[in-house]
């Protein structure tokens, strides 16, 4: 394997859901953060964290729980967002660290939620979005959901589907399979 630059966060939240739209007054609130520390240099996921976030506008539905598997009372144990996010640049270098997720979603919530609650956004300007060169390097004409680049790249899915911890190390094997190949930037 190539040397492409040393660790790199792997990020994956999930956040307050519904099947219909928003009950009324509700938004769309991260509830949980999952985050794989990965040394690119080495080949290897190195550490796992998850971060449970208890929600300030919204609550967890029926459909959110059995979506993640995580429940209103679990998420009310968590931290504030704004605490969150501060763990996220002390103990886990968010600020410092490139990161990736699959998708821009997670990017997007992050700046949403920052913005309407004026907490300081936690990461770096050098994001990787992982579904985006995943598709570039397997020439695919559609972006794959995280399962099914993984049924592509002949990895399994380890853990729970739509559980940020257990995405997060998905997604990172991914990023290693396309470091591993070559098509990481910075390879």
């Amino acid at each position: 394997m190539k040397k492409t630059g040393g660790l790199l966060n792997v990020v994956d939240v999930e956040a307050t859901c519904w099947e219909g739209p928003p009950p009324p007054g509700a938004v769309n609130e991260i509830i949980e953060i999952g985050l794989t520390v990965v040394d690119l240099d080495e080949g290897v996921r190195v550490e796992k964290h998850r971060l449970l976030v208890r929600p300030a506008r919204s609550t967890v539905s029926a459909f959110c729980t059995e979506l993640t598997g995580l429940t209103q009372d679990e998420v009310q144990r968590g931290l504030g967002f704004a605490e969150a996010c501060r763990e996220l640049a002390s103990k886990h270098g968010a600020g410092e660290r490139p990161w990736a997720s699959w998708g821009d979603y997670d990017r997007h919530q992050f700046t949403r939620q920052c913005a309407a609650t004026g907490t300081a956004y936690p990461f770096g300007h050098r994001h990787t979005n992982a579904k985006a060169v995943f598709t570039d390097a397997h020439r695919l004409r559609r972006r794959p959901g995280m399962a099914q680049a993984l049924r592509l790249a002949e990895l399994p899915l380890e853990g729970r589907h739509h559980r940020g911890e257990d995405d997060a190390w998905n997604i990172a094997a991914l990023v290693l399979d396309l470091a591993g190949r070559g098509a990481w930037p910075g390879d």
